[in-house]
Parts: structure tokens; sequence; C-alpha cells
């Protein structure tokens, strides 16, 4: 079953399980917000009446959107004004419209230790990648950013360090010293013109 609801003047077409970005609402993190302002609802190709239907949603998280910067300037007349507005939002997630209920996921049972050393590293990496996709689409709705995916090998962060550092000592040799640089320049504009 689908709805479409309005709140905060917009319109978001929603279903049991779905989680939306909307504008500010009153509450915190676990509280439930009943959408009472329902345009449409339907379950697969045929409309409902939407006659006292709600529809159920819990608050996920209270959090703010993108950085605007608002930049004035009117030139020739030295005015400038500069501003910045994050706009803040309510992260739901629907539980159920009208009378039917969010179908609960049952979570797999966690596996004793002695099973888990049993499985084959092949098995082990796709238990970790499944869990770590999850934690991510997790965190993506609320918009925390992920850890740097660059490698944290100090060898050969430590092997491209003396690298650089032989490569300008070489080049002041080769260059000479700088207090002889200015009067080369200047020698070389005077040259007799032909």
């Amino acid at each position: 079953m689908f709805a479409v609801v309005r709140t905060g003047g917009k319109q978001y077409r929603v279903a049991p399980g779905d989680k939306i970005v909307v504008e500010k609402l009153d509450g915190n993190a676990g509280d439930r917000v009943t959408l009472g302002d329902v345009l449409l609802a339907g379950d697969g190709g045929s409309l409902k009446s939407t006659d006292g239907l709600t529809v159920a949603a819990e608050i996920v998280a209270q959090a703010k959107a993108d950085k605007v910067t608002v930049f004035k300037k009117r030139r020739r007349h030295n005015y400038r004004r500069k501003k910045g507005h994050r706009q803040q939002h309510t992260i739901l997630k629907i539980v159920a419209i009208g009378d039917q209920k969010e179908q609960k996921k049952t979570a797999p049972k966690a596996e004793p230790a002695a099973k888990a050393a049993d499985k084959s590293p092949s098995s082990r990496a796709k238990d970790t990648a499944e869990t770590t996709a999850a934690q991510h689409e997790a965190v993506a709705v609320a918009g925390t950013p992920t850890e740097n995916p660059a490698p944290n090998n100090e060898k050969a962060a430590g092997a491209e360090k003396p690298a650089k550092k032989a490569a300008p000592a070489k080049a002041k040799a080769e260059s000479g010293s700088t207090k002889n640089a200015a009067p080369a320049k200047a020698a070389a504009k005077k040259s007799p013109k032909k």
C-alpha cells in the first residue's frame, strides 16, 4: 500500500518502511508522528478512500541540510553582504499507513564464536562486506561522512618521503646559491641589442 502525504508544504509518496527527509517537525529521535494530510492512497492499481486515513511515522533523526551561501553585491558601490543558511530537516521512517503495520524483519541470530572461527576466509569476508554495506545504508540517510578510504600504510608513506627530500637538495646544488640568482637575472636583461 502507498500514500501521498503533504507536510511542510511538500508532497511525498510513501510506503511502509520508507525513509523520507521532510521539513523540521517537533520531537526527538524515536518519537512517533502522525501525518494526517493524506492526499491519495492506493494498493497496487486501485485507489482507496482517504477519509480519516493517517500515516504513522517514527522520527529517525533531526538533521540539517548542506550550507547555502547567500551573497549580495552591488558593483561600484562597495556593497557586499555574505550570509550562510542550513535548513533544518527531520528524517522519518514510515511505520504504517492506516491500519497496515510494518512487516518486522527478523534479524539473523548471532553465531557462536566457535562456528565463526570454523568459517572459511571468503565467507567471513562476505559477512563483513554485508555488515559494512548495511551500516553504510543506515548512515547514508543521516548524512554522516564515511571514513577515509586512503590506505594507512606507514612503510609505503615512509619510502616516498626521503625521495622527495633528496630532489630539492639536488636542485639547489645544480642551481647554485640563491644570492647570486638576482644579479644573474639583471645581467641577462642588460644584454646588448642587435
